[in-house]
């Protein structure tokens, strides 16, 4: 992977501020505590993404109204991923990157495969199948967590998709898209000299006036 300039966006709303910063390199050994939500499913999610992706997320939020946590994901999403966007912007400038990647995840018994691609084409797909969807994780709804993943590719300005193959237990399902994701940025970050200066569609690099 290419050295990553950290990169740090802040969202201000009047129910919270939420600043994120995302940077390469080693891993950083404080990464597990550098990710503060109220919300702890959120962090141990993000923490797995994290650890798939070989990057350093720093996660802030500070309550400054009533907390809703669906606004707390999805805020954090759609900052994330504009941290996510800034990244690639990078990867694509520096060297060139596949800018596109898919990945399977899996613990237990649970399995889900995600794939994102970041070329300015914004949309979220979820896909269930047979796969029951249970009300919660841990201390977190389930529509919450989908509100942070549609955050991020809102953010990023990248097409999401997911889909669940397999898992009884919520807390492993959860996990599992989070650690595909993971594996899946990892993939679009990977060195791909032939793009450089462009993106993974054959529409290139899109500018708007």
């Amino acid at each position: 992977m290419f050295d990553i300039e950290p990169v740090t966006r802040t969202r201000t709303s009047q129910e919270s501020r939420i600043c994120i910063a995302v940077g390469g390199g080693e891993r950083d050994p404080q990464l597990k505590s550098g990710i503060r939500t109220p919300i702890n499913f959120l962090n141990h999610a993000i923490e797995q993404w994290a650890w798939r992706a070989c990057l350093n997320p720093k996660v802030e939020v500070e309550l400054t109204g009533y907390r809703l946590d669906h606004v707390i994901c999805e805020d954090s999403g759609i900052c994330l991923g504009q941290c996510l966007g800034q990244v690639m912007e990078q990867a694509f400038e520096k060297g060139g990157a596949n800018g596109c990647g898919v990945a399977y995840g899996m613990i237990d018994e649970a399995m889900a495969r995600v794939g994102i691609s970041f070329e300015y084409r914004v949309g979220f797909y979820l896909r269930p199948g047979d796969v029951r969807i249970a009300d919660r994780a841990e201390d977190i709804a389930s529509a919450d967590l989908i509100a942070f993943l549609g955050g991020v590719a809102q953010g990023a300005q990248a097409t999401m998709q997911i889909d669940l193959i397999a898992g009884d237990d919520p807390h492993h399902l959860w996990e599992s898209v989070f650690r595909a994701f993971g594996e899946a940025t990892r993939a679009a970050l990977s060195p791909c000299p032939w793009r450089k200066g462009t993106r993974p569609g054959v529409a290139g690099k899109i500018t708007s006036k």
